[in-house]
């Protein structure tokens, strides 16, 4: 089968694969829909091997060359022993975090995102979501309801992580909120915002292309340049700010943003150490928390607030490609400085 292989920086390949076997005892083979390209994909393909394992992954055995592809669902094709939540034909979508489910501190609490052993489908493990089909274990595969598009079902696993940015800031019913970086996962976390009741919503970018597309996305939202100091109630600031650039400036700017006793919340990937004015973060008794992925029982919820509307997720897309254009027309075009689009859908049928 064709699929998309990370090799090295600036190396990703259309190679000629085998077919994933025949499922074992609980495994699913799926056959791939769409699959997005999401900025991990982009730093792997710029900078990599960030998370594509050098050495056999301790859990999964897994390493170069890898199949791209985390974002990303289809149609199950068969199923193994004591698989009993999808049988074949079934629409699904992948939620790819593996990770031990048993023996692990974390797993053994639910916590399974927090795994010092996880791999990831599309990073680190033998499959992903940039080829014609992957094998999978069964947790990793959710039905999807009959509302929800195939194209909506690649697009729940970045949706999971604006949700759980938005539940880490604790977001509520008429929160103000300022998110940075209008790239996809920003734009989604200003929609997530709001599904959860925010009343007003700034998202900062340097990029005025991007605050263009992000304001068709979504037109509630109010786009500023991050120079310009949020209006909020009283002047004081918001009470949550969601950094999604992985950038010490935009840090710094939700760290200024937010009132007294406001939440900072860090969903972007940071490349290294970056300063913060902790003095600040004391005198204005701030709270700062992570968001790492998300919690692997959000896939239902999550897939339910897109296909009620309440999160339009599929208004990020702006271009479909093939699996033979991914590169080109793919991984270059979201790479240009201009940032003319925000998510491309590789579709498998194309």
């Amino acid at each position: 089968m064709k699929a998309l292989r990370f090799h090295a920086a600036k190396d990703l390949r259309i190679d000629d694969v085998d077919a994933p076997p025949a499922p074992g005892p609980g495994e699913v083979l799926v056959e791939n829909r769409f699959c997005g390209i999401c900025g991990t994909d982009l730093h792997e393909y710029a900078y990599g091997p960030i998370f594509i394992p050098k050495e056999p992954h301790p859990f999964t055995g897994a390493h170069g060359p890898q199949i791209l592809g985390h974002e990303f669902g289809g149609v199950v094709k068969a199923i193994g022993e004591g698989v009993s939540h999808v049988k074949p034909g079934d629409r699904v979508s992948v939620q790819p975090l593996i990770m031990p489910r048993r023996g692990d501190y974390y797993a053994d609490r639910g916590l399974f995102h927090l795994s010092a052993n996880l791999a990831l489908a599309g990073l680190s493990w033998h499959s992903g979501g940039m080829a014609e089909a992957a094998l999978l274990n069964d947790y990793n595969v959710q039905p999807i309801p009959d509302a929800l598009s195939d194209e909506e079902a690649a697009l729940i696993e970045p949706t999971a992580v604006a949700v759980y940015a938005c539940d880490r800031g604790s977001v509520t019913a008429g929160n103000s909120v300022l998110v940075t970086g209008a790239g996809p996962i920003g734009i989604l976390v200003a929609m997530a915002a709001r599904a959860a009741g925010a009343s007003k919503i700034f998202l900062s970018d340097l990029n005025e292309t991007r605050l263009s597309l992000a304001k068709e996305a979504l037109r509630e939202v109010r786009t500023i340049n991050p120079k310009i100091e949020a209006e909020t109630e009283g002047g004081v600031g918001c009470d949550v700010a969601i950094e999604c650039v992985g950038n010490e400036h935009a840090l710094k700017n939700c760290a200024s943003a937010v009132r007294k006793q406001g939440v900072v919340v860090q969903t972007g990937l940071h490349p290294g150490e970056n300063p913060l004015n902790w003095f600040d973060v004391t005198f204005k008794d701030i709270d700062i928390r992570g968001s790492w992925a998300y919690p692997t029982h959000y896939w239902p919820r999550v897939a339910r607030l897109i296909a009620s509307g309440q999160i339009p997720a599929r208004r990020i897309v702006t271009k479909h490609v093939s699996l033979s254009e991914a590169v080109s027309a793919g991984f270059d075009q979201l790479l240009d400085p201009a940032g003319t689009h925000l998510k491309i859908l590789i579709d498998l049928k194309r």
